[in-house]
């Protein structure tokens, strides 16, 4: 199981905005440049973030994306979900997708380990909070 470059670089560009979370918005130019990133590939992350309330928007010459509260508040979990979805293993897990739903949900003699894999996952990226990664 491998999560997407969107939530490695998503992540990383969190933990800028937690570090710089006094000192008011950071455009994302800044973010790109320190961190290596795609400028483009950041334009397409931040309306995730931001749709998730984890990130607010400052138009102008000093905008830029902040954190919308206090980085010791912001699971790395919320992140992971904002910018990939739900956290599901197999595909007859999803809840939001009905098309891929298991018919077979009753009678599954793997579902048990996967629904163990998603709560393992969830409560680890859950446990983390966005302050611990820059301290």
């Amino acid at each position: 199981m491998k999560l997407s470059a969107k939530v490695e670089y998503g992540l990383r560009a969190m933990a800028m905005l937690a570090i710089y979370y006094q000192n008011g918005p950071l455009p994302l130019s800044k973010i790109s440049e320190q961190e290596r990133i795609s400028l483009k590939f950041l334009e397409q992350i931040f309306p995730d973030l931001r749709r998730s309330g984890l990130v607010e928007s400052v138009r102008g010459a000093r905008g830029g994306y902040m954190l919308s509260s206090a980085p010791e508040t912001i699971r790395v979990g919320d992140i992971v979900r904002a910018v990939e979805g739900p956290i599901t293993p197999v595909n007859c897990l999803s809840e939001d997708k009905p098309k891929s739903r298991c018919h077979r949900k009753r009678d599954c003699l793997t579902r048990k380990v996967w629904e163990r894999l998603r709560d393992r996952i969830n409560d680890v990226l859950d446990d983390v909070f966005l302050n611990e990664l820059v301290e």
